[in-house]
Order: structure tokens, then C-alpha cells, then sequence
């Protein structure tokens, strides 16, 4: 994890790191519980400028934290709960550093909070699907973000020491919106009542013993002597039903070898790269070459290396790299290169496996890359030409493109690039909202979407895939370069704040849920709210916290 100054061969921020370089989380195993103990290093901030005190934290604690969940998921299988709890005393988490976002642009605040929801949404994604559940033992006080990372966990218990309590105090405070994540779990998870919430949230102070297990803030209040005793006994109970192996051999997640070059990255299976002049960046995925492990034992064997985990990781992190870095590339080009048949074998061999722990792991990491892939707010374009490979799970990359395009060879049945759908594309990589996204392209609509599967394990040339609505268009090869360079001009000519609420609104058609709320509210409300005088004026409520000036606020409702 590094922080430096931005260049395009030096990136800004890398996400990649281990538990040898945490400054301000530990990971430590006991049996089938693990233990996150949070201990900020003050000096430890990703860049400089602040100091992280009272356990606040800033980006480089959450890359460390969104590291260390990875490391649970596949390099101890035998985990089965998880205790997030503090090292300090008396302070659990005093949230986001107020003098961290006072000094930080609008769009790294906005990056740092969407990648912060992503990971507590992981944290949920994984008790959902992974059998792995989350405690929180709150030890001290706890406020703004540090109680979303508690209302991310199964179950919240607080300590009872007449002190502790949880809080979202960011607009009597800050006078910005009480987290994105924060203010929806409040509602839409744990169904505190809107007028006690409304209390809570204008509160400093916040709400501790017994209230906030009336509330529903906490699940449980805990005298200081039988605390710790009594969260080990909430996360083995929790855990018991828990599916994940005692006896598993754990994967080590070696480091992601990415080379950086000034207007690329590469990777084994991913490149991305970067046209400054057109404002695009074309990611290539690569199918899988050689022979693949087909049974457990060789996938075992094969570990991090393994082609489904390794893509899906470097994609991760290049998702990541051109999101936080490269802000002014506004159009992602997606494409495939390498053999249909292969990407179609190796989604077999996931889905035959599907009920072994590594696999399922596998299947969940790709889950959630393609998710943040569908909340970035970049442009997307799937662009298949002759020797690509949206096939099966691969295919998803065509799915989640605001539009994609398909070259018709009609005269050229060798070179004709071909679209494959499989069983992933039906069910096991939802997008957040629980929507396949061929749901979402099709509202769900029973005709469209029973043709589709109808179609699945064929491979579709351009017009067989454009009469089913798979693709946007299929220009033929006299009138591809025009199309696709007039589609490309024209988007980087409209303003990005549009193009940013346009997406988001089209990509999450008729479906909700508490997961699109909370990105929804990040894009809009947060978006709006952290750009207002009352917040980032010269008088505003983040830029005198701290001064012992009182902050001043346009009284103007709008």
C-alpha cells in the first residue's frame, strides 16, 4: 500500500498489500474464529496532512481491512466467525478522519467512500453466501463510520461501562449525511424506527446501555468482566451453522504482479490500456490457455494461480487502479481475447465444484469484481471483434456495458466474432441489486429471457445475438471504425456529472434494494451534500471542525 505523488507510471494509490505491511489492523486465528483488532497508527495516514487519531481512519485502513477479508475468505478456511473489535481502550472507531476529508478533493472523498461501502458490503456478501459471519465488539466509543463498519457485521454487541456508545453525529458535527452505509443499515437492516433514527442521527452524543438494545442500535449490552467471554460466545454460536471446512488447506494470496508502464497496465489475464488523447481505457480480459484443473485436487493444487482467481483478482485491481488514478478517463472499452471454448470449460469445472469452500470463494470474488464494475462511475462499452471471448462468465463483461457492439462478418464465418451464454450468466454473479443482469436488460420479462436461455451454449454470431436484444448493435466491417470512434467521441464530449447520474439510474433499472439505496444515496445525496457550502465552505462544517469556530450555514432550504 503506497501513497505518492500522482504520475501515470506512479500510481496515487496501490491497493496491493499483506498482513507484514498493516500499520493499523491485526489478523490473528483461533480455531474457527478470527479476530480483526483495530489499533491506528496516528502517523499511518495514505497521504500526508492528518494525524489518524481517536481510531479514525482514512483509505490506507480500508485497503488494509478489504486485504485482510480477502486473506479470511481463502487463506483460513476453517474460519467460520469473525470478531471486529479495537486494540485501544475505550475507543472502538471514531469513523472517517474529519481532517482527512477537510483537506481532501471532492472525488477522492467520493472514492474513498464508495470503496469503503464495497468492503463493508463484502462483509455481508460473505455472511450471505460464504457461511462466514461477523461480530462486532464494540469496546469502546463508537461513531460515523466506525458504527457502519458495526451495522456491517452479523451482530453488534456493546460494551456496558456507562460510557460506550454508538453514534452517527456527522450533521449536527459536519454537516454532511450520516454514511451512506450507516443511515441505510440503521433503516433498512436493522429497522430502527424513523423517529428514534431521527433522534439518533442528529444526536452527538449517541445512544449506549440498554437504549440501544431497545433501539435496535446494538444486539446485545455486556458488563466490562463477562465482555469478552460473552462476544466469544455469540461468534461460536453464530458460526455453528457455518458450512466452511475445519479441515481446509487454506490458499496463500501471493502478491498481484502488475507491470506499469505511463499509459498501461499488465497483468497475466488483464491488460488495460490508456488513450489520454480520446479520454478511453480498453481492459482487456484473456480467456485461459493450457490445461486447466478440472477436479478439486489440481485446483488445490494450483491455488492463487489458479485462472478464475487470478483473473478475477488482477481485474479487481485494476478496476481499482483506473477508478482511484485516472479520473479523467471516463470510457472504459471492454474487451476479450482467446478461446470461447476454454472460459465455457473452466465455468464448468466452478460450477460442478460449486460446493467446495475454494470454489465458492472463487465464485464470490468474481461476484463482487463484477459488482464494482457495475458502480463505477465510468462509461462502458463492450467492444467484440474476431478473436474475443465473451463467453459464460466472461460474457458478464458484455452484460454489465452501457452498450456493446458486435462486428457482423457475415462473409467470413472464421474470423466472425461469436457471443456464448452459460449457466453464469443466469443466476450464480448478480449484480447488487440480486438481478442477473440479463434480468436487468430485460426487466424481467419472461419472453426475452426464456429466448435467451434457449440459446445458451450456442455461439451466437452478431445477428443471431442482436434478433435476441444481447448486444446494441452490429455494425458490419465497412461501417465498425466510423460507429464505434462516433460513439466514443460523442461520450467524451457530454459532461461526466451526467453521464455519472445517467448510468447509475439506467444500470439499476426497477429493482432495489438496501444495497443500490446505499450506492444511490452515495452518488446523489453524498455527492451533492459534500460539494454544499454548509459543508466544504470556507465556513462550512468540515473546514472549521476541529478549530473551535462555529461553523456558519446557508439557511436556504432546497
Amino acid at each position: 500500500m503506497t501513497a505518492s505523488a500522482p504520475t501515470a507510471a506512479t500510481p496515487t494509490v496501490d491497493y496491493r498489500t499483506d498482513p507484514s505491511q498493516y500499520r493499523h489492523w491485526k489478523l490473528s486465528t483461533e480455531g474457527a474464529v478470527a479476530k480483526l483488532s483495530l489499533a491506528i497508527d496516528e502517523d499511518g495516514g495514505i497521504r500526508p496532512g492528518y494525524k489518524l487519531k481517536l481510531n479514525s481512519y482514512d483509505l490506507g485502513v480500508d485497503i488494509e481491512l478489504h486485504d485482510a477479508l480477502n486473506r479470511i475468505r481463502f487463506e483460513h478456511p476453517e474460519v467460520r466467525a469473525v470478531i471486529v473489535t479495537s486494540a485501544k481502550d475505550r475507543i472502538f472507531c471514531s469513523g472517517a478522519n474529519i481532517f482527512m476529508l477537510g483537506v481532501s478533493s471532492h472525488a477522492w472523498k467520493v472514492n474513498f467512500c464508495k470503496f469503503t461501502n464495497e468492503t463493508r458490503n463484502g462483509i455481508e456478501d460473505s455472511s450471505r453466501h460464504s457461511g462466514l459471519k461477523f461480530v462486532a465488539a464494540v469496546n469502546g466509543a463508537c461513531a460515523g463510520g466506525g458504527y457502519e463498519l458495526a451495522l456491517a457485521c452479523d451482530d453488534i454487541v456493546l460494551v456496558d461501562d456507562r460510557s460506550s456508545s454508538v453514534s452517527l453525529p456527522e450533521v449536527p458535527l459536519l454537516g454532511v449525511l450520516p454514511g451512506t452505509g450507516g443511515l441505510t443499515r440503521v433503516t433498512d437492516k436493522r429497522k430502527v424506527r424513523h423517529d428514534l433514527a431521527d433522534i439518533f442521527c442528529t444526536s452527538v452524543e449517541g445512544v449506549r446501555g440498554q437504549k440501544a438494545v431497545d433501539w435496535r442500535l446494538v444486539d446485545a449490552v455486556v458488563k466490562p468482566a463477562q465482555f469478552g467471554a460473552a462476544v466469544q460466545e455469540r461468534a461460536a454460536k453464530l458460526g455453528a451453522a457455518s458450512h466452511r471446512p475445519a479441515d481446509g488447506q487454506g490458499v496463500l494470496l501471493s502478491r498481484v504482479e502488475r507491470e506499469d508502464a505511463e499509459n498501461s497496465l499488465r497483468y497475466e489475464h488483464v491488460t488495460v490500456e490508456i488513450d489520454r488523447a480520446k479520454r478511453t481505457a480498453t481492459f482487456t480480459v484473456k480467456a485461459p490457455g493450457g490445461t486447466q484443473p478440472a477436479d478439486i485436487k489440481t485446483i488445490e493444487a494450483a491455488g492463487a494461480n489458479w485462472y478464475p482467481l487470478a483473473m478475477c483478482r488482477q481485474l479487481d485491481d485494476a478496476i481499482l487502479m483506473m477508478r482511484t488514478n485516472e479520473l479523467e478517463i471516463g470510457t472504459w472499452l471492454l474487451k476479450t481475447e482467446g478461446d470461447a471454448a476454454a472460459v465455457l470449460a473452466s465455468d464448468a469445472t466452478m460450477l460442478k465444484h460449486q460446493d467446495h469452500w475454494l470454489v465458492n470463494e472463487t465464485i464470490g470474488l468474481l461476484r463482487r469484481t463484477f459488482a464494482r464494475l457495475d458502480v463505477s462511475s465510468r462509461s462502458l462499452f463492450a467492444l467484440i471483434e474476431p478473436g474475443s471471448c465473451f463467453a459464460g462468465s466472461l460474457a458478464e463483461l458484455a452484460f454489465a456495458a452501457d452498450r456493446a457492439y458486435m462486428l457482423a462478418l457475415p462473409d467470413d464465418a472464421v474470423r466472425a466474432p461469436r457471443l456464448t451464454l452459460g449457466e453464469f450468466n443466469f443466476g450464480p454473479l448478480p449484480m447488487v441489486n440480486d438481478q442477473t443482469r440479463l434480468q436487468r436488460r430485460f426487466y424481467e420479462e419472461e419472453v426475452p429471457l426464456a429466448a435467451a436461455r434457449a440459446a445458451s451454449g450456442q455461439s451466437l454470431d452478431a445477428d443471431e445475438a442482436l434478433k435476441l436484444g444481447l448486444v446494441t448493435a452490429a455494425p458490419d466491417d465497412i461501417d465498425w471504425d466510423d460507429e464505434i470512434r462516433i460513439a466514443i467521441e460523442e461520450r467524451a464530449a457530454m459532461s461526466p456529472d451526467s453521464l455519472t447520474g445517467l448510468e447509475a439510474n439506467l444500470r439499476f433499472a426497477s429493482k432495489e434494494n438496501m444495497n443500490t439505496r446505499i450506492f444511490g444515496r452515495l452518488t446523489a445525496w453524498q455527492n451533492w451534500i459534500f460539494q454544499r457550502p454548509n459543508a466544504v465552505g470556507e465556513k462550512g462544517a468540515l473546514k472549521v471542525y476541529g478549530t473551535g469556530e462555529k461553523a456558519a450555514f446557508d439557511q436556504n432550504r432546497v
